[in-house]
């Protein structure tokens, strides 16, 4: 239902409760429920609720909040009975800085006085568990990439999945077996970037709740397991303009689409700390697997950090492969997009072109090509956004909560290998990990 959506249709079909739905600072779903009545309430005046323990939120002096529906975001749960809606938080009446779905639109709108608008197709990645109680993670199939038979047990939960996402406005595209066993991937349907983060949002609460139902945990926790892929979310980005695909040239790719590529390349190493914000991300982000660590691109080349697919007729567009499920995709799309503008407005060149397999050259070829290296801890990634101008300025006044928050998280996760006599560069997934992400 969309903005048209009235009462006495919602009544009719036996609503009772309405789900008001925003995230935290790490991209979790948070929210209320109230009768399905207080609808128009929730659009027109908002709810008012105590936001002082919402991580990333600022505490006490944020005891006084309103959410205020997006009415175009309106779904019917069906495996539930309710209805939930998106929509961005308020405090004293203006937009509330630390909110990420407000942050997103405030991108979008110096986007669009530029005269773009953005469209992003993601590609989250998830692994299903068998629930045992203990941090023993049972696998509940030997499957692997692109498996279709025997080996692969979950495929009618797949489908059963992408059978239920429509009802949130999310369009299946394909449904596979990933590389890891128990591993699974359902792409669907690109859109305008604030409406694929909501996207995004929706897709793990579809995974979960569905896999909840049939005794299994689904994880998009990067790395679950050492030893096996991890779990991604690539990013398929493109800007339109006056209707047209901006980054479609006579022979390829347009400058425009070289510029803002060179920008995202620029600012690589800051962007690492929104989209990949967690100490697990950087399990995933290693040599030898399809996660990149090196900053370079390429048509084609699945080693580089962005990659150009082949496309036909409107279909021009980079594809981002560092990012992973663990980030919030708010802030993860808001700081790549100023990123790329920035490349845009400035015309920057993107350096580090390489068609041939990074993993497999040495660092003096590497250097060479002027190929460095994303930061290989979540320290270093913040350590990386505090100097990078433009990303700070992305996430607006929330930058310094969002410091704060995770150099806490950093530091605890240090501790921990401290007192467990363990590495600081040990890539081994630890119980710390495990308790803190598995449900992300």
């Amino acid at each position: 239902m969309n903005e048209s959506a009235k009462l006495v249709g919602v009544e009719t079909k036996g609503l009772r409760f309405l789900q008001l739905i925003f995230v935290d600072i790490n991209g979790t779903p948070k929210g209320m429920e109230v009768p399905i009545v207080r609808y128009e309430e929730a659009v027109e005046e908002g709810i008012s609720f105590d936001g002082s323990s919402i991580s990333g939120f600022q505490g006490i002096e944020d005891s006084d909040l309103i959410f205020k529906a997006d009415p175009s975001t309106y779904a019917e749960v069906p495996w539930e009975g309710v209805a939930r809606v998106y929509g961005y938080i308020y405090k004293d009446g203006k937009p509330y800085w630390a909110d990420p779905r407000g942050i997103l639109k405030k991108t979008l709108e110096k986007l669009e006085k530029e005269g773009f608008k953005a469209y992003i197709g993601p590609e989250p990645e998830f692994y299903l568990f068998k629930k045992n109680g203990t941090w023993e993670l049972h696998l509940p199939d030997s499957g692997g990439y692109f498996d279709i038979v025997t080996l692969d047990r979950a495929r009618e939960l797949r489908r059963e999945i992408a059978l239920y996402m429509p009802s949130l406005g999310l369009v299946p595209e394909v449904l596979h077996h990933e590389v890891g066993r128990a591993q699974h991937e359902i792409d669907f349907r690109y859109d305008e970037a604030l409406r694929t983060a909501d996207n995004v949002v929706s897709f793990k609460y579809i995974v979960k709740s569905i896999a909840e139902m049939h005794g299994l945990h689904a994880t998009f926790m990067p790395k679950p397991l050492y030893g096996f892929p991890g779990n991604g979310m690539h990013l398929h980005i493109s800007l339109w303009k006056d209707g047209k695909n901006a980054f479609i040239g006579e022979d390829g790719l347009s400058e425009t689409a070289l510029h803002f590529m060179a920008g995202i390349l620029k600012h690589a190493k800051a962007l690492t700390a929104l989209t990949n914000p967690t100490v697990n991300s950087y399990k995933r982000l290693v040599p030898g697997y399809e996660a990149p660590v090196y900053i370079s691109w390429g048509y084609r080349n699945r080693s580089a950090l962005i990659r150009i697919p082949a496309f036909r007729g409107d279909g021009a567009r980079i594809e981002y492969r560092c990012p992973d499920p663990g980030a919030n995709p708010y802030l993860a799309f808001s700081v790549i997009l100023l990123a790329g503008l920035d490349g845009i407005k400035k015309k920057l060149e993107p350096e580090a072109y390489v068609e041939t397999n990074v993993y497999k050259m040495n660092e003096e070829a590497r250097a060479k090509l002027g190929i460095e290296t994303l930061p290989g801890s979540l320290g270093e990634a913040l350590e990386e956004l505090k100097k990078d101008k433009v990303v700070r300025t992305a996430l607006g006044d929330a930058y310094e909560n969002f410091v704060t928050y995770k150099t806490g998280e950093w530091d605890e996760y240090v501790s921990y290998l401290e007192a467990n006599k363990l590495p600081l560069e040990t890539k081994k997934v630890t119980e710390w990990e495990l308790e803190r992400y598995f449900y992300i």
